[in-house]
């Protein structure tokens, strides 16, 4: 699979090591920095980045790693088209992709180790949006108006 991972200062030794983990794992990687750990650099430019490659196809996933999660998961989520979520259990990592159809995973690199990290991303990138579940497919397209009807009042005001 295509993922792309990003990563401010406090994420980066997390990110450098999943990069190399999904490597070894046949996934083709995209990363779109951070370069170090030693300069501080703000989570939002990359959750911005991850989720670009995500929605014009470039990757089919995308990760984010900062010091919590947080930070990553509400800026990546003001993007439309992203479905992102903090997780740090390996079942929320396959039942939002399969049932919420969430296409960027966030890690808080300073609350996981890399076992967990290493689950987590197993778990995500094999789990596939379970779009013959109607009950599924309706709950997002809830979300989808939801995000609609947002972008829709910012544009009145």
């Amino acid at each position: 699979m295509k993922v792309t991972i990003g990563s401010d200062h406090a994420g980066f030794p997390l990110k450098q090591f999943l990069v190399g983990f999904l490597r070894e794992h046949q996934h083709d990687v995209i990363d779109v920095g951070t370069d170090s750990a030693d300069v501080a650099v703000d989570y939002s430019d990359f959750a911005e980045a991850v989720a670009q490659h995500v929605l014009d196809g470039t990757a089919e996933r995308g990760i984010i790693v900062c010091g919590s999660g947080v930070g990553a998961s509400i800026a990546a989520n003001k993007i439309p088209g992203i479905y992102a979520a903090l997780v740090h259990d390996t079942y929320s990592a396959h039942q939002g992709v399969e049932h919420d159809n969430m296409n960027v995973i966030c890690f808080g690199s300073r609350v996981i180790g890399t076992a967990l990290a290493q689950e987590l991303a197993v778990a995500y990138l094999g789990a596939t949006f379970e779009s013959h579940e109607e009950r599924h497919v309706r709950r997002h397209g809830k979300v989808k108006a939801i995000e609609q009807r947002g972008i829709a009042r910012r544009g009145t005001e």
